[in-house]
Parts: C-alpha cells; structure tokens; sequence
C-alpha cells in the first residue's frame, strides 16, 4: 500500500509514519523543512509548495493521503488578550485551507488508486462538546470536519473520506500529562483508516473507533 502523510516529521505523524514503515507498507511523509531523502518539502499553507508537492509525485497511484499536519496557535490565549486576526489566517490557512489543498491537489493519485483520505481533526471540532476557550483552533478543527464531512459526499462512492480523532496524544501540543502515547494513537489510527471504505465514508471517529458527536 502506497502512503502519504503530511507532517510526519514529528508527534502523531511520525508515529503514523514509523508504523507504516514497520508494516512494510510504502510511506511518505512531508515536512516543511529540509526534506531528507525519500520525503518531500511540503507547507501545506502554501499553494505554490502544494502544487510542487503534487508534481514530485507525477500522478503515482496514492491508496491513502493522510491530511495530519496542524498548529494550535492560540494555545493558552485568553479573551480580551488574544485571537489575533494573524492567528485566526495562519491558523486556518494549515489545518483548513491546507488540507483542502493538498487533498485537490493529490485528486489524479487517489482516484489513480481508488485511495482514501484520512483528516485528522480533534474533539476539540465537536460542536456538541464545546468547551470554550481555544476559539481559533476549535473552530479550524470544526471546519475540517465540515469539509472532511462534505468532501466524502462529493468524492462517493469512489474516494471514502474519514474524519478522526487521535486522542488526547503525549506530544509537544498535547503535553506530557496527557492520556496516551503516541504508539497507542497511531496503532488505533491505523486500525481505523484500514477500516475506512465507501459505507464509514464521512465518518468522525476516535483512536479507538469510538464514534464522535459532530
């Protein structure tokens, strides 16, 4: 199985990156900075850097496109002193604007392949557990999963798309306190997107498979 996974440079997509690797599956990972071989430069930001990305790949039959790059620049802010509109662009222009790019862009290899699209989200997008707080990256998370949501009745039944949840992951964003590691995340997301196929497209589910309220 051909894999791409977008910010695979560290955390989850690292993780994801390692376990696809081990399975003997044959994976790329992005990274916005200086690409070693074997990965691509990609910032998913950047219309320019997408479509060089798309032209390294030369219509290669792609099974699975990963969407995990993310910022959570407002981490910590609080009302009335934070959420600048800088914030608000650049954080949107990554984990919106971004995957819809690199999904569009990357359209000729899944469709080549009969692929499948993994977004990675966060609870933290459901509007049914909204928490307050964190406004920007809360509301860029509900807007991937609203194009995740709309892009799999667009791409039906031929490119299943799939919304997920990663969990509460010990990362540099997730803190050390947090519940899992990224081993347990990735192995339970790997589980899920294998899963994936044309009746779960558009779902919205956990690590776990634990489905997620929108």
């Amino acid at each position: 199985m051909r894999v791409l996974i977008t910010g695979a440079n560290r955390g989850i997509g690292r993780a994801l990156y390692d376990g696809y690797a081990t399975r003997g599956d044959e994976v790329t990972g992005t990274t916005r900075g200086k690409a070693a071989e074997g990965w691509l430069q990609l910032d998913v930001s950047d219309p320019t850097s997408v479509a060089a990305m798309a032209d390294a790949l030369d219509g290669q039959p792609l099974d699975l496109l990963v969407c995990n790059a993310g910022v959570y620049l407002d981490k910590g802010h609080e009302l009335g002193r934070g959420y600048g509109a800088d914030i608000w662009a650049d954080t949107f222009a990554t984990n919106v604007t971004g995957v819809f790019l690199t999904i569009e862009a990357l359209l000729p290899n899944l469709r080549a392949a009969g692929g499948k699209v993994a977004i990675i989200s966060s609870q933290m997008g459901s509007s049914e557990r909204a928490g307050g707080n964190a406004f920007v990256y809360r509301a860029s998370k509900a807007a991937a999963l609203n194009l995740g949501r709309n892009l799999a009745v667009e791409l039906a039944p031929n490119i299943a798309v799939g919304i997920y949840h990663p969990g509460w992951v010990q990362t540099d964003m997730g803190g050390s306190a947090a519940a899992i590691t990224v081993e347990e995340s990735s192995a339970g997301l790997i589980q899920r997107f294998d899963a994936l196929g044309p009746e779960s497209s558009g779902c919205f589910e956990m690590w776990n498979g634990e489905a997620m309220p929108y």
